[in-house]
């Protein structure tokens, strides 16, 4: 039985990973209502604090994973990054409807799954509104301007 599960290990970092970064958001309150709120009427920097910090992060990070293109990863893929050019109408209005829902709701897409994990039954509805979108994205991704 435990042949069975051995594939399923490789995958243990990500989810210790996930549960980290879900107790980093609980704990420094990226996931709460009041201070989503508090961003969006310029109340506080909290937010903002955050949000910066993910953005230096991500820079950092995609520095180092372009130092690395072409060698390969732990898996034993070369690394590669496709080249994305910059659309005049995708990004603004992706942003646009990203930010109207999380200012309508007041939770981000990325502590769905910590919000559940406290127990959060609008969470639960946001997550199914989520999976909702993205199947609907994909009924109409040939008719949207890419």
């Amino acid at each position: 039985m435990a042949e069975k599960f051995l594939p399923l290990i490789r995958f243990a970092p990500y989810l210790l990973l996930g549960i980290l970064f879900g107790f980093a958001l609980i704990k420094s309150e990226a996931a709460s209502w009041y201070r989503i709120q508090e961003m969006f009427h310029f109340q506080s920097f909290h937010m903002y604090g955050i949000i910066i910090s993910a953005i230096s992060t991500a820079t950092l990070s995609l520095f180092v994973v372009r130092r690395l293109v072409g060698r390969p990863s732990l898996e034993g893929e070369v690394i590669n990054i496709p080249v994305k050019k910059p659309g005049r109408v995708n990004y603004p209005l992706g942003g646009f409807i990203f930010g109207l829902g999380w200012g309508t709701i007041g939770l981000c897409p990325g502590p769905i799954f910590a919000l559940i994990g406290t127990g959060s039954i609008p969470a639960l509805i946001l997550l199914v509104s989520a999976l909702h979108g993205t199947w609907l994205f994909g009924v109409l991704r040939d008719r949207l301007p890419q």
